[in-house]
């Protein structure tokens, strides 16, 4: 019903040579500094993506000259990824099996420069809050993840909700730059060694696809730390991340694609105003030969009625 009153409000606009230079303001994209246009004008705005970032302008625009010249800066590199390629390729030996008991490490923070893979956010960054966050190694050579969590909404009419802060990992690339995922089919835990302050945290792990439907697909699971001095290490069965798009849990879940995963990150939005600090010792993977749970959540079939599919 919303939709048909906006759709007729356009049409209303559109065929009204009073209100001509209104129509043509209103319908611009980005002309009250909004990411997408404020009215709907067509279905087209409803299914398609246009943008892997829905709108979020976060990559730094440079000249081709300077794309050329970064190019070269980093060929040296990218010739030696593509060394070690090959070389994968002819010993041909994959990992077949996962031994039980046994922890492998995706990314040990013992040095500065794994800090490298990883990039920081918060709602500060896209003027649509006032959180700060930051990612550097702690005094026990750490990685420490702290910053402040304000829950204050700018007052700007557009914002509804303020208060995240993020960390999360880069795209995973092989030599010259080519897209690639992690391949987990082996493992059913996920293991991390940490030191918390008493907070919740949300773990996110991304599996964008290739479709624009399904770039905003993540997989959430709470993370509840203890607080206090001592360390704890958390082994969360992979089959409890939950399915959500644009922080909307979704209907129809379906098991995550362990042999598509994009990206991982730790969020803290759990909208109390204040500091937080987590220090990460590693985050790595394991086989549990007693967890074998494929899906903690409903994956029968509905009727189109009950649950959108």
């Amino acid at each position: 019903m919303a939709l048909c009153k906006i759709n007729t409000f356009v049409n209303v606009l559109r065929n009204n040579g009073k209100f001509t230079p209104l129509c043509k303001n209103a319908l611009t994209p980005n002309y009250f500094k909004y990411s997408n246009p404020y009215l709907i004008g067509s279905q087209r705005w409803l299914f398609h993506e246009s943008h892997r970032k829905s709108g979020y302008e976060t990559e730094l625009k440079v000249s081709n000259w300077e794309h050329l010249k970064n190019g070269f800066k980093e060929l040296k590199q990218e010739l030696k990824l593509f060394k070690q390629e090959i070389i994968d390729l002819i010993e041909t030996d994959p990992l077949l099996i996962a031994r039980p008991g046994e922890t492998d490490l995706l990314w040990c923070f013992n040095e500065p420069n794994v800090l490298d893979k990883f990039v920081t956010t918060a709602d500060s960054d896209h003027n649509e809050g006032f959180s700060k966050c930051s990612l550097e190694m702690s005094s026990a050579g750490r990685a420490r993840f702290h910053g402040y969590l304000d829950v204050r909404v700018p007052k700007d009419g557009r914002i509804k909700k303020a208060g995240y802060c993020a960390m999360r990992s880069k795209r995973v690339r092989k030599s010259f730059k080519r897209p690639a995922t992690y391949d987990w089919h082996l493992y059913n835990t996920l293991v991390l060694k940490l030191r918390g302050d008493g907070r919740s945290y949300l773990l996110n792990i991304s599996c964008e696809g290739y479709y624009d439907i399904t770039w905003n697909d993540i997989y959430h699971y709470v993370l509840y730390t203890r607080g206090g001095p001592y360390w704890q290490i958390a082994k969360i069965p992979l089959s409890k991340f939950v399915l959500g798009s644009k922080g909307r849990l979704q209907d129809k879940q379906t098991r995550m694609r362990f042999d598509k995963v994009t990206h991982f990150g730790i969020v803290c939005g759990d909208k109390i105003n204040g500091r937080f600090d987590l220090e990460i010792e590693y985050i790595g993977l394991e086989f549990d030969p007693t967890h074998d749970e494929e899906f903690a959540y409903e994956m029968y079939k509905t009727d189109k009625y009950i649950v959108g599919v």
